[in-house]
Order: structure tokens, then C-alpha cells, then sequence
């Protein structure tokens, strides 16, 4: 069972001169902190004399308070084991699961579990080179336990001198250590991005289809996105500049354009770096798979070719490696770079210094580069296996896009619930219709993540899947028009974290 830490009572006020008994506002805040379901059944809370000198009060008062929370059957003495939160707790003071629940939105509940088939985001499971990265974690926890004071926000040295020189080696992108800046991921990059523009309350191009949870960080951010269209070669600048040609930036996904898989063709990367120069615009690359390419070799990033200095670059780990190493980066252009760096240092925390330090020396090392020659090989086969299934079995229009097949439905399938209905199965395909930015029934489709689909078992998934899709509930469902509103449709997270 997990020991809950004294720290955790650190926001614990007293009240000395007021006129309830400090015994009591100990108990009201142990009781508080269990109904809200902070402190969970079973965990273990702070021995007494360490509760008691965190709080500066005497052994007894804390002692009290346990014994108040026993007799109302909160807590349970458990002798040298401690005292524990009771497990089960008395009815009444669970915490209510659905007020909660109600708190964090599908599209932001994540699984920490191993992946189920079709997954998008998520890397190979079975694939990920344990053996190395353990060795290496082992020296950065040894080197780095010995270190004092406070990590540098933009990341270790060591660390930000080996993604220069990654991002220089295989996306061709020249830049200095002091340029990149290490976060916690997409998220964090892409929110440091957003507040160093600072255009809240302009216009931002986004992709149809594109990544909906850009979409939504633009929104939060004040910014009104622009919906450009995608066809063969990308993001269509010309449409762009007829919609919004003085927006702010362009939210764009260049190496392979997501969920399509479109590599941004020579010229309309000219073309949008000429329209950024023009009107002054800052443009974020998510270079998110940009150097696992499986149809040929992986274009360059948009950063290699910007000259004018526009163009902000973003990389991560979670589809290469994990998303559970919690890193990201962005390359700060030079003429951001000041407004960027000033954000990370004050605003920002660096990951973990082991974790950091770990990476360093895999990408030192060359053992990143290994790793992405393999994980080609294997997506390659295991995309190129499951087009093959599935149109054998009869699926219409299937095609690869990315680390994913893309699967068209027929109109009027609400492809959310058939989601829904694939996860009680043991499938966790993405429904297609929310990457649009007016979701529709002739958008209806599934995502098929290809990083967990084994090839040897992937027959026995797309029967499952296909099963789901030819129920007679969901033929009904294309008569009745069972989709959605637009409103309340929420984009699957693909793990870009």
C-alpha cells in the first residue's frame, strides 16, 4: 500500500488563536482530504512525531486527531504498519466518482496501462530497447543523486548540446545548444510557443484535417484558428492566405502531416515560408514524425530552410520512445529565441535530470538512431500487413496514413461511438471525424495506430473490427443519424505528449 508523505499535510494552516481546537481542524483536514479522495483507502498517513514537527504542534494534539478520525471509522490503527485510511470507507464519505469524472473531459483521460491494439501515439511496446536504457538511467540517477541546487529551465547542457547536434544530423536543421530549450513535451512546447508569440486574439491556420488538440491550445490561448484544407502536398498556402492572409502564425505538421501522412511538398514550403516572411507571422512545426518516415526517406524539417527566422521547431520522444519520459523540445528561430528562453527560465520546469541526462547519452551514444532504423523496419511491416488484411477482408478505400491506416466509413456512421464500442473489445482505433474542424458524417472514418498491430494476430483484430462495423445497431445508426452534434464531439488524444 503507498505511504501517504508528511509533505502532503505541508498545506495545512492552524488557526492557533481561533476557537476550534486544533485536534479538531487536524481532523476536518484528514476528513476533507479523504472525501475529496486525496488521500485514498489504505494509504498510510504521517506517523505521529512527524506530523507533529511539520505542524510545530505536540505528539498528542496529532495523536487526538488519528484517534477522533478512528471512532468516526476514517482511520485504522494498524500498529507498526501505521495508521491507515480504512479500506473499505464508511459509505457515505466516498468520493463521488461521477462529480468528479465530470472534471476532466474524455478527450484529456489518459491510460497508463500497456496500449491496446490500433492505439494511436503510443510507440511499440514491445519494441522499446529496455536493456540500453536501463544501463544508461542507472549512470544518469548515479551522477546526477550527487548534484545540488536548481536545474537549469532550459534543459542540462549536456542534453540541449546533443539535440543541437541530433536536430543537425537527421532533420537539418542548423542551430546552437542555446537555441533549444528541453520541456516536459508537446504540450509544454507548444504552450511556451504560444505565450512568446503572443497573438492572442488574431488568427491562426490550422490543418482540415489536423491535430484537434492544437486546435484546442489555440483556442485557450485567445487565438481564432483558420481552417486551411490539406490535399496532396500538404497544407494548401494559397487557400490560407485567401482565408487569413494576415493571421498570426500557422500551426503546421510538415514531415508527415497528421492524420494524412502528406509530406509538405518543395514548393508549398517556400510558399509558406514566403507568406510568413510577408506578413510577419511565426510558424510551429510539429516535427512529431518527422524521422519516422516509412514510405522512402524523411524529408527535412521546415526549420532547415528558413532563413528569415520564422519558423519555431517541435520535437518530442513519446511516439519514438515513450510518452512516459515526460521530454519535449522546441528550436527557438534567433529573432524569438530572447522572448522564448526568458519564458522557460521564469515560467517553466525541466524534466527530470536523470531522465534528461539518460537521453543525452542515448542520443550520444547513437543508440537514438539505431532505434529509428529498427522502429522503421517494424512499422513498415506491421503498416504494410494490416492494408493487406484488411482489404482481403473486404474494407473499402483503406490506405496507409503515417503510423496509421486510414479506414473510411460508410456516411452517416457516428465512427465516436463505433470507438467506444471497439475499447470494451480490446481496440482502440481513433475516430477520423474530430481531426476536422466541422466534424461530419462525410468525415466519418477510423485511425489505426500500426505501432502495437503484431503482425501475427493482426487477421484476428480486423475481424473483431470489422464485426463492430457491419453490427446491425450501426447500420441502424446510418438511417436513424445517430451522430453527434459538432459541439459535443472531443478529439481522441494520440499520446503527443
Amino acid at each position: 500500500m503507498a505511504r501517504i508523505p508528511s509533505q502532503y499535510m505541508a498545506g495545512l494552516t492552524l488557526e492557533r488563536a481561533g476557537p476550534t481546537p486544533l485536534v479538531e481542524q487536524i481532523a476536518r483536514h484528514v476528513e476533507a482530504a479523504i472525501s475529496e479522495g486525496a488521500l485514498s483507502p489504505g494509504g498510510r498517513l504521517p506517523s505521529w512525531r512527524d506530523l507533529a514537527a511539520q505542524l510545530g504542534v505536540a505528539r498528542g494534539t496529532v495523536k487526538a486527531a488519528y484517534e477522533l478520525l478512528i471512532d468516526r471509522q476514517l482511520l485504522v490503527a494498524a500498529g507498526a504498519a501505521g495508521t491507515r485510511v480504512a479500506d473499505p470507507l464508511p459509505s457515505p464519505t466516498r468520493p463521488p466518482a461521477a462529480d468528479d469524472a465530470d472534471l476532466v473531459t474524455p478527450d484529456v483521460r489518459h491510460e497508463v496501462d500497456l496500449p491496446l491494439v490500433f492505439r494511436m501515439g503510443v510507440p511499440a511496446h514491445d519494441a522499446f530497447p529496455a536493456t540500453v536504457w536501463s544501463r544508461l538511467h542507472r549512470q544518469a540517477v548515479q551522477q546526477t543523486s550527487m548534484l545540488t541546487g536548481h536545474l537549469d529551465p532550459r534543459g542540462l547542457p549536456a542534453l540541449r548540446a546533443a539535440l543541437a547536434a541530433h536536430v543537425a544530423i537527421a532533420r537539418g536543421v542548423a542551430c546552437s545548444p542555446d537555441q533549444v530549450i528541453v520541456t516536459t513535451g508537446f504540450r509544454a512546447s507548444l504552450a511556451t510557443a504560444l505565450q512568446a508569440v503572443g497573438a492572442a486574439g488574431g488568427q491562426a491556420w490550422v490543418e482540415d484535417p489536423g491535430y484537434p488538440v492544437a486546435r484546442r491550445a489555440l483556442e485557450l490561448s485567445g487565438l481564432h484558428p483558420v481552417a486551411v484544407r490539406v490535399d496532396g502536398e500538404g497544407v494548401d498556402v494559397a487557400h490560407g492566405r485567401n482565408l487569413a492572409p494576415r493571421a498570426a502564425l500557422a500551426f503546421v505538421t510538415p514531415g508527415q502531416q497528421a492524420p494524412t501522412g502528406v509530406v509538405l511538398s518543395p514548393r508549398r514550403r517556400q510558399d509558406l515560408l514566403r507568406w510568413a516572411a510577408e506578413a510577419g507571422a511565426w510558424v510551429i512545426e510539429d516535427d512529431y514524425l518527422g524521422e519516422l518516415q516509412l514510405s522512402g526517406r524523411s524529408a527535412p524539417a521546415l526549420a532547415s530552410s528558413d532563413h528569415p527566422g520564422r519558423v519555431i521547431h517541435i520535437g518530442s520522444f513519446s511516439k519514438t520512445l515513450s510518452p512516459m519520459l515526460g521530454v519535449g523540445f522546441l528550436v527557438a528561430p534567433l529573432p524569438l529565441a530572447q522572448r522564448l528562453i526568458d519564458i522557460a527560465v521564469w515560467l517553466s520546469a525541466p524534466p527530470n535530470a536523470a531522465v534528461q541526462l539518460a537521453l543525452a547519452m542515448f542520443l550520444r551514444e547513437g543508440h537514438y538512431l539505431r532505434h529509428l532504423r529498427r522502429m522503421r523496419q517494424l512499422y513498415a511491416r506491421r503498416r504494410s500487413r494490416l492494408v493487406e488484411v484488411l482489404g482481403t477482408l473486404g474494407a473499402q478505400g483503406c490506405g496507409p496514413a503515417g503510423l496509421a491506416v486510414m479506414l473510411p466509413l460508410p456516411h452517416g456512421f457516428d465512427d465516436w461511438r463505433l470507438a467506444e464500442r471497439a475499447r470494451a473489445v480490446g481496440l482502440a482505433p481513433a475516430p477520423l471525424s474530430p481531426w476536422f474542424a466541422a466534424a461530419s458524417q462525410l468525415n466519418a472514418g477510423l485511425l489505426l495506430g500500426v505501432s502495437n498491430a503484431v503482425e501475427n494476430r493482426i487477421v484476428q483484430h480486423c475481424h473483431r473490427l470489422l464485426a463492430l462495423i457491419s453490427e446491425p445497431a450501426h447500420a441502424a445508426g446510418r438511417s436513424a443519424g445517430l451522430l453527434r452534434p459538432p459541439s459535443t464531439r472531443r478529439p481522441t488524444i494520440d499520446g503527443r505528449d
